[in-house]
C-alpha cells in the first residue's frame, strides 16, 4: 500500500505543478492589464495633437500600436507553446524524465526572472521571456502526463485532468494582477515564482522517475526515492482483449507493449501524415485553436472597446475571465470520463459481435470531437456579439471548449494511428497547428487597420470555419460503420 500512497502523492503534486505553473502563459489578459499599468510600450501611445474626438476615442486610437505589440508577443509565445512540442517531446523520449524536467525548470526560471527585472524601458525583453515561459510550461505538462500510466483504466481521465490543470493555471496571472492592485509589485510576485523552482527540483528527484513510467506497469514497479527500496503491489492491468487499445502517450516506441493482433502490413510514417484522417484532424485542431489564441490575445483590446475605455470595467471583466479559467481543471476530466466509459462499452460490444476492436474503440472519439466543435461554435457566436454582459457566457464556453480540445486531440491520435507513430504524429500535428496560429496577428492587424476596429467580417469567417470542423467527426463516424477495417488502414 506504500506504493499506492506514492502514486497518489505523485498525482496530487503533479496536479499542483500543472495548476500553478505550466500554462500560466494563457493568463496573458491579466498580465497585459498590469503591463499597461506599468506603462510598458507606453511610448507608442503618445497623444496626437491633430486627433479629433473625445479623450476616450483618442486613447483607443493612439494606443493601437501598443495593443499590436502585446498581441505580437502573445502570438510568438503561443506559437512556441505548440511548435516546440515536437522537439521537447523528442527530448523527453530520448533523454527521459529527469533531463527533460531540469531543462523545463531552467527555461521557466529564466523566464520568470527576466519578467521580474523588466521595466517599461526594457519591455522588449518580453519577446524572450514569454516564449521561454511557454516552452518550460509545456515540458512540465509532458513530463506529468505519464502519471496517468499509474492508474490503469482511469488513465484517460487523469490525462485530461492534467490538461485541464494546464489550462487553469492561467488563473495565476489573475492572482498576480489582484496582488498588484493591493500594492504587491510585479517584481516581488515573479521573484516568488522563481524561488518555487526549488520545489520543482525537489519533486524531480523525490517523486518522479529517472526514465519513463511504463504502461501497463510491471510487477514491483518503483521510482523516485523509493526506486529499488519500495517494492509496490502490481497494478491490475487491462484485460487481454482491451490491451491493443491502451494508449501510449509520450512513451517512446521501444517502451510500448504491443497488444495481440497487431501483426499488420507495416506502413510508413508519411503514409499516415498524408492520410485523409490526419489532414482533417489537423484542420479540426488548427481552426479551433486559432480562434482560442486570437480571443485570448485580443481580449484586452476587445474589452477596452466594448467598455468605452473605462479601466474599472475592463478590470472587472478581466478578473471574470481569469476566474473562469480555473474551472478548466473541473471540466476537462468529464471528457476523459466520457472517453473511458465509451471505450469500455464499445470493447464489450466488439467482444460480443466480433467487430473490429480497434474500429469500435475509435467510435468513442466521435462524441468528444463533435462536442468540442459544438462548444467552440457556441463560444465563437457569443464572442461575435458586441454586447459586454454576454461576454460572461463567452468566457464559460471558451474555458469548457479549450479544456475539451487538447484531451480529445491526444486521445484521438492514440486511437486512430499506430502507437509506434504516436509521438511523432502528436508533435507534428501540434507544430503544424502552431504555424496556423500565427495568423492571429495578421487577423488582429486587419481588424485594427482596414476594418477600422470592426471585427464583424472576421467573426463571420471564423464561424464558417468552425462549422467546417464538424466534417471531421462525421467522417470518422462514417469510417467506423465500415466493418472489419482497422483505423490505421484507412488513408
Amino acid at each position: 500500500m506504500a506504493g499506492r500512497g506514492l502514486y497518489v502523492a505523485t498525482l496530487l503534486t503533479g496536479l499542483l505543478e500543472c495548476l500553478g505553473f505550466a500554462g500560466v502563459v494563457f493568463g496573458w489578459v491579466s498580465l497585459v492589464f498590469v503591463f499597461k499599468a506599468e506603462h510598458y510600450f507606453k511610448e507608442l501611445c503618445e497623444p496626437n495633437a491633430g486627433l479629433l474626438g473625445n479623450a476616450t476615442e483618442q486613447a483607443a486610437e493612439v494606443c493601437k500600436a501598443q495593443d499590436q505589440r502585446f498581441s505580437l508577443i502573445f502570438t510568438v509565445a503561443s506559437f512556441m507553446n505548440n511548435f516546440m512540442t515536437f522537439p521537447t517531446g523528442y527530448i523527453f523520449d530520448r533523454f527521459k524524465t529527469t533531463v527533460a524536467r531540469l531543462i523545463a525548470i531552467s527555461l521557466y526560471t529564466s523566464a520568470t526572472l527576466i519578467i521580474a527585472f523588466t521595466s517599461a524601458s526594457s519591455a522588449v525583453l518580453l519577446y524572450l521571456a514569454m516564449p521561454l515561459l511557454s516552452v518550460g510550461g509545456i515540458l512540465f505538462l509532458i513530463t506529468n502526463l505519464q502519471i496517468g500510466n499509474l492508474f490503469g483504466k482511469h488513465r484517460s481521465t487523469i490525462i485530461t485532468l492534467y490538461n485541464g490543470a494546464f489550462d487553469s493555471s492561467s488563473a495565476v496571472f489573475l492572482i498576480i494582477k489582484l496582488l498588484y492592485e493591493q500594492g504587491i509589485s510585479l517584481r516581488a510576485s515573479f521573484i516568488f515564482i522563481s524561488v518555487c523552482s526549488t520545489w520543482h527540483v525537489t519533486r524531480t528527484f523525490v517523486l518522479m522517475p529517472r526514465g519513463h513510467i511504463p504502461y501497463p506497469l510491471p510487477p514491483n514497479y518503483s521510482y523516485g526515492l523509493c526506486s529499488g527500496n519500495c517494492p509496490t503491489k502490481q497494478e491490475k492491468t487491462a484485460e487481454p482483449e482491451n490491451r491493443e487499445l491502451q494508449s501510449k502517450e509520450f512513451l517512446s516506441p521501444k517502451e510500448e507493449i504491443p497488444g495481440p493482433g497487431q501483426q499488420q502490413k507495416p506502413r510508413s510514417f508519411w503514409s499516415y501524415v498524408l492520410s485523409r484522417r490526419f489532414a482533417w484532424h489537423l484542420l479540426w485542431l488548427s481552426v479551433i485553436q486559432l480562434y482560442h489564441y486570437l480571443f485570448i490575445g485580443t481580449l484586452n483590446s476587445l474589452l477596452t472597446s466594448l467598455a468605452g475605455g473605462d479601466r474599472a470595467i475592463v478590470s472587472t471583466y478581466t478578473n471574470a475571465f481569469a476566474i473562469t479559467q480555473f474551472f478548466g481543471v473541473l471540466c476537462a476530466p468529464w471528457n476523459g470520463l466520457l472517453m473511458d466509459k465509451l471505450k469500455q462499452k464499445y470493447q464489450k460490444e466488439a467482444k460480443r459481435t466480433g467487430s473490429s476492436t480497434s474500429m469500435v474503440a475509435l467510435r468513442s472519439a466521435v462524441p468528444s470531437l463533435t462536442l468540442t466543435s459544438l462548444l467552440c461554435l457556441g463560444f465563437t457566436v457569443c464572442a461575435s456579439v458586441p454586447v459586454l454582459p454576454l461576454q460572461y457566457a463567452t468566457f464559460i464556453l471558451q474555458v469548457v471548449s479549450r479544456s475539451f480540445l487538447y484531451g480529445s486531440n491526444a486521445t484521438f491520435l492514440t486511437l486512430a494511428f499506430p502507437s509506434e507513430h504516436f509521438g511523432k504524429l502528436f508533435g507534428l500535428v501540434m507544430a503544424l497547428s502552431a504555424i496556423v496560429s500565427l495568423f492571429q496577428f495578421p487577423i488582429f492587424t486587419l481588424i485594427k487597420g482596414p476594418l477600422q476596429n470592426d471585427p464583424f467580417y472576421v467573426n463571420m469567417m471564423l464561424i464558417l470555419a468552425t462549422l467546417l470542423t464538424f466534417v471531421h467527426p462525421f467522417l470518422v463516424y462514417l469510417e467506423c460503420r465500415l466493418p472489419k477495417e482497422s483505423p490505421s488502414a484507412v488513408a
